[in-house]
């Protein structure tokens, strides 16, 4: 059982390693252009999906790699990332739900509309602080890029950057 539990946390570790990882190159990649990117973290790598160059995001991935590893930690968080839409979700739903319990439904409506209007501005900050120390991490350690692959899938260009600990 403690086995399952070390290599549980080990895969936990290497995903938010990789998403904060994920976060900087795309960051990097994006500086100064207007073009639509997505990104999905895995324990062993992550996915850029948009219409980059194979060198572009190599550079982008080495370079936010090395800035991580030097202490840049806030490239690690990303006001985009969908845990902020998940933190935002579901304060305002708890909230909704809340004040809803109150009175007559109809009637709690403006109150509604005013917590939930709230919650959802003090949902940015929360869920960086969500991302920061739940969903990434810059701490890399001794993670590497071992190679970067492209692809193309339903006619969107992906790049596959893996990674893992570095090769002595």
């Amino acid at each position: 059982m403690r086995e399952l539990g070390a290599k549980l946390l080990g895969l936990v570790t290497a995903l938010r390693r990789n998403h904060g990882l994920e976060h900087a190159t795309i960051s990097l990649l994006t500086r100064g252009k207007k073009k639509s990117v997505v990104g999905r973290s895995t324990p062993w790598g992550f996915y850029v999906y948009g219409d980059f160059a194979t060198q572009e995001v190599a550079e982008a991935a080495a370079e936010a790699l090395r800035r991580l590893k030097e202490g840049e930690e806030d490239l690690a968080v990303s006001p985009f990332c969908g845990t902020n839409l998940a933190v935002t979700a579901i304060l305002t739903g708890i909230v909704a739900v809340a004040v809803l319990a109150r009175g007559r439904p109809l009637q709690r409506l403006p109150h509604v509309v005013t917590a939930t209007l709230a919650v959802s501005l003090l949902a940015q900050p929360m869920g960086n602080l969500v991302q920061k120390h739940g969903t990434t991490s810059s701490a890399l350690g001794s993670l590497s890029i071992r190679r970067i692959e492209q692809g193309r899938r339903a006619g969107v260009v992906y790049h596959r950057v893996e990674t893992g600990p570095a090769l002595s």
